[in-house]
């Protein structure tokens, strides 16, 4: 995607992300992006904090200003609380992207509805949340943008992922309406959809 969005300084800089899901792979790869950009600082949330830490720490030995918090997408009474306290700390955030997510057990889910309920808790009412949150904290602020990371899979499922698809179709779907409803206040909305990418929650796929 594009991440050359109207959400900079006087220098034309992203100046600071805050990043849910920031353990992941993805989320790391685009941090190490927006720092190429010269961004200054990053807070990286997510439910493992050695995890995080250890993210932390790589982008810290090369210059970054990284923070860590502790986030849990299926906790959804705790968001709001979240989004208030790490706005009020860091005063200004640029970009939020949302890159949390969960596979899954397709078979299972098939059989059993508390696995399938479990991975659209986490993808499709846990990212909702958060987008919600994030959108509103970004309106306030007057500006900045909110990124999620949807899937391929939510426009095309498949028999053998259609758990997984199905939850990501539902948050690809309302934030296509979040972009609408913030259009006009100072807030992007830009809904990514990957195909098949390489990192740790995919290890166990073909790749094909």
């Amino acid at each position: 995607p594009d991440l050359e969005m109207p959400v900079k300084d006087s220098l034309g800089r992203v100046r600071n992300i805050l990043v849910l899901g920031g353990d992941s792979d993805i989320a790391a790869a685009t941090v190490e992006a927006f720092a190429a950009r010269r961004t200054e600082s990053a807070i990286l949330a997510g439910r493992d904090l050695e995890k995080l830490e250890s993210r932390a720490n790589a982008f810290r030995a090369n210059g970054m200003t990284v923070e860590t918090e502790h986030f849990d997408a299926d906790d959804l009474e705790s968001h709001a609380a979240f989004f208030e306290r790490v706005f009020a700390k860091a005063g200004r955030i640029d970009v939020v992207l949302v890159a949390f997510s969960v596979l899954g057990d397709q078979q299972r889910g098939e059989r059993d509805a508390a696995t399938a309920v479990a991975v659209a808790k986490t993808n499709f009412l846990g990212a909702m949340s958060a987008a919600v949150n994030a959108g509103e904290r970004l309106r306030q602020q007057g500006q900045g943008s909110l990124v999620v990371l949807s899937s391929v899979a939510a426009q095309r499922p498949r028999r053998s992922n259609f758990v997984y698809g199905a939850s990501k179709a539902g948050i690809d779907a309302f934030c296509e309406g979040l972009a609408f409803a913030l259009k006009g206040q100072g807030v992007q909305v830009l809904t990514v959809r990957p195909g098949f990418v390489a990192t740790k929650m995919t290890t166990h796929m073909k790749k094909v």
